[in-house]
């Protein structure tokens, strides 16, 4: 790694390991973490001793760790808007499904770029995303600059990537090894849930995570439908199923996790499973509420998601924050439920732990650098007593100004350093008025298909 001259970030606040510090410094080093300290003890002679360091005084702000999106679909970006309000079965088989048959690499690179340019001007420094042509989605974090833990998502059924199950998971395979040794990106395996696939994915898939020490994805008990398909498939709901075949365990994380049942909510504890809670998403699809305090209660690692632009509408995790605090609180009818504090950790060291990253999701000596800095200047921000509070309860994605991964600045003030925003944006808009008129075609077929045909 090349040297770089320290960095010294000073703001109002810093979200530190301990906790809220005012008037707090961040000292950066060759992409990592060097010490949290408040602003007065730094030495007056500091930039006599190291005349080649920078300070950046952020003034009315919050330094806080960047967060972590622990489930996405990230080129469903181009979906955005696109069959809303509807059930979530109803909604992949009649919505998406069709509309995602028409898409090329190209559309798939692009949907990724915007996904990317959203999530980094929202402080996410990390995301999880499970789709198909996911070299395409790798290509977008490498240019971006984010980190990522990317899947080839695994069914059971040909898909663009792949014809057979055996394919399949050789290709998962493919990509493991080409990124392992990845700075930024590393690869898991994903089977899609345990209706669209066939056991053999399940089981030779979590054999491969274990052998990279990956984490193992999966959509898993997201609605009271989805248990009932395994059930008629396989004879078992969703977790008991999965269980049978060995394959929940540390690895193993179960996305959404909305229809529980104690006992599912004791087993998935006792294997050390994690979660990752996409509240808004299954909210806009009437999945349900997942029983987030009874997990956390279980010990169960809760992480958080935004899942897909198309069933969010956003990838904006302070709004998933405030989601999962709120709706804790409605769930259970008891205003301590979810603490803001459990909040921000779902969405970083919750979110590290969940994905097997080698660091906590913490702006702790040692850790790479990787933050984002909230502009509190805002009225809605004003006046600040609490930043974990105010992150939790009343930021949101746009009002971070500053986003930065080990070390490196990609995100400052409304600019983007690592990509051409207004080129994307005219792309992005190609692409909406192709989607529209694959919809209209499509649209019209159905309209010929339902039409009554003349008698002899």
């Amino acid at each position: 790694m090349n040297h770089t001259p320290p960095l010294f970030l000073t703001a109002r606040w810093v979200i530190g390991p301990d906790g809220p510090m005012e008037n707090g410094c961040v000292h950066i080093e060759d992409g990592r973490i060097l010490g949290v300290c408040p602003r007065h003890e730094v030495p007056a002679t500091l930039f006599e001793d190291a005349p080649n360091a920078e300070h950046r005084d952020l003034g009315e702000a919050c330094i806080m760790p960047g967060l972590i999106n622990a489930h996405c679909h990230a080129p469903m970006a181009i979906l955005r808007g696109v069959a809303d309000d509807m059930e979530l079965l109803t909604w992949l088989e009649k919505g998406v499904w069709p509309l995602e048959k028409e898409f090329t690499r190209e559309m798939t690179f692009l949907g990724a770029m915007l996904a990317c340019a959203e999530m980094i001007a929202s402080g996410i420094t990390c995301f999880a995303d499970m789709y198909v042509w996911s070299g395409e989605i790798a290509r977008a974090v490498e240019a971006v600059g984010l980190r990522a833990v990317l899947s080839e998502g695994l069914l059971g059924f040909p898909t663009r990537t792949y014809g057979s199950v055996e394919e399949s998971l050789a290709l998962c395979r493919s990509f493991m090894e080409e990124f392992k040794n990845h700075p930024l990106i590393r690869f898991a395996p994903a089977p899609h849930t345990a209706f669209t696939t066939v056991s053999k994915q399940l089981v030779e898939s979590y054999a491969m995570a274990g052998e990279f020490d990956a984490p193992w994805l999966i959509h898993a008990a997201e609605t009271a439908s989805e248990n009932a398909r395994v059930q008629e498939l396989h004879g078992q709901r969703t977790i008991p199923f999965l269980d049978s075949l060995g394959c929940l365990g540390e690895r193993s994380v179960l996305v959404h996790a909305v229809d529980l049942t104690d006992e599912e909510i004791e087993i998935i504890a006792a294997r050390g499973a994690k979660v990752v809670h996409c509240p808004r998403s299954n909210w806009k699809l009437a999945s349900g509420m997942a029983p987030v305090h009874g997990l956390a209660e279980a010990g169960v690692t809760v992480a958080l998601g935004t899942d897909g632009a198309a069933s969010n509408n956003t990838l904006d995790i302070f709004g998933e924050m405030r989601a999962a605090a709120l709706g804790a609180k409605v769930r259970e009818m008891d205003p301590t439920a979810l603490h803001a504090p459990q909040a921000l950790a779902m969405a970083t060291q919750n979110g590290a732990a969940t994905l097997r990253l080698p660091f906590s999701g913490t702006l702790a000596p040692g850790q790479p650098a990787d933050l984002c800095v909230l502009n509190l200047a805002a009225p809605h921000l004003q006046p600040c007593h609490d930043p974990v509070s105010h992150a939790v309860y009343a930021a949101q994605g746009s009002d971070v100004c500053l986003t930065m991964v080990a070390g490196h600045v990609i995100y400052d003030h409304g600019a983007f350093l690592t990509l051409d925003y207004p080129a994307l944006l005219d792309a992005g808009q190609e692409i909406a008025a192709h989607m529209r008129e694959i919809m209209d075609r499509q649209e019209r077929q159905r309209c010929e298909d339902a039409r009554p045909q003349d008698s002899d």
